[in-house]
């Protein structure tokens, strides 16, 4: 099921704030226009535009926008009510034959790998080329949100390193007007700017978000790993029960998991 991830834009929102409102305490609200500058933002937003042309072919980067939209949208995975439904699939198998589930992924199953799991059991193949077949899905799922989730990396290392363009930019036309006292300050914001842009961008956008569609394929990996055991105990007759304890031992994996994640994050802020 996806949603909107409202802590997403919130969490962008907080990280503007809490800079503009540090600038607004030391220098009230004429300090705050003095940091709205659109040269820094053609440079840095610019130039990342112009090295990720260079990086990548323009079939990749057209995924781009959908690829964000990830990174703002939220999916939750009821673990729950997969067990459920396997317990489901194998109770009516045990009870009714394999062939019999075709009539019954019609009308209650929506996933999509789970259809084409018990699809191809019911088929017939055998449940290691299942496995294999449905692994391979996983793996280029895998290999397409690397991929996408690479342009959002190369972003956030570009634009430090446009931010420090746009300075030296500003470095040189401060050099050159040393004689106009006037023109010193303008070029000097200038340079500061773009630097400021730039580890903005990186750090409150663009590495965020990748590093958020990077736990999120590890989420959906995990999913579709619980969905393939699940469809070889079906094909293989095995007990509901015996079925259910089988999948709730990969939710308890992933929950001892989550809970180490945290106490090396508890450990890391306490140091």
């Amino acid at each position: 099921m996806k949603k909107v991830d409202i802590l997403t834009p919130i969490g962008i929102l907080i990280g503007l704030l809490v800079v503009t409102m540090a600038i607004y305490t030391i220098t009230g609200l004429s300090g705050v226009v003095l940091f709205i500058q659109l040269a820094s933002v053609f440079i840095v937003f610019g130039g990342i535009m112009a090295a990720l042309l260079v990086n990548f072919s323009w079939q990749e980067l057209k995924r781009l926008p959908a690829i964000m939209r990830q990174g703002f949208r939220r999916e939750e995975m009821e673990l729950h009510e997969l067990n459920e439904t396997f317990v489901d699939l194998s109770t009516k198998a045990r009870r009714e034959g394999l062939l019999a589930l075709d009539i019954h992924m019609d009308n209650e199953v929506d996933h999509p790998f789970i259809r084409k799991g018990v699809s191809l059991a019911v088929d017939g193949i055998e449940p290691e080329i299942i496995q294999d077949i449905m692994m391979a899905e996983v793996i280029s799922m895998e290999e397409r949100h690397r991929r996408g989730r690479r342009i959002l990396e190369k972003a956030g290392e570009y634009a430090p390193a446009w931010g420090m363009v746009g300075t030296i930019v500003a470095l040189v036309i401060m050099l050159n007007d040393m004689d106009d006292p006037a023109a010193l300050g303008p070029s000097m914001a200038l340079a500061m700017l773009t630097t400021l842009y730039g580890s903005l961008a990186a750090n409150l956008f663009f590495n965020p978000i990748a590093s958020k569609l990077e736990m999120k394929t590890e989420l959906e990996v995990f999913e579709k790993e619980i969905i393939i055991e699940g469809v070889i105990g079906v094909q293989s007759g095995q007990n509901p029960k015996i079925l259910e304890e089988k999948l709730q031992a990969f939710v308890r994996k992933e929950k001892q998991r989550v809970e180490k994640l945290k106490d090396a994050g508890a450990i890391a802020n306490e140091a």
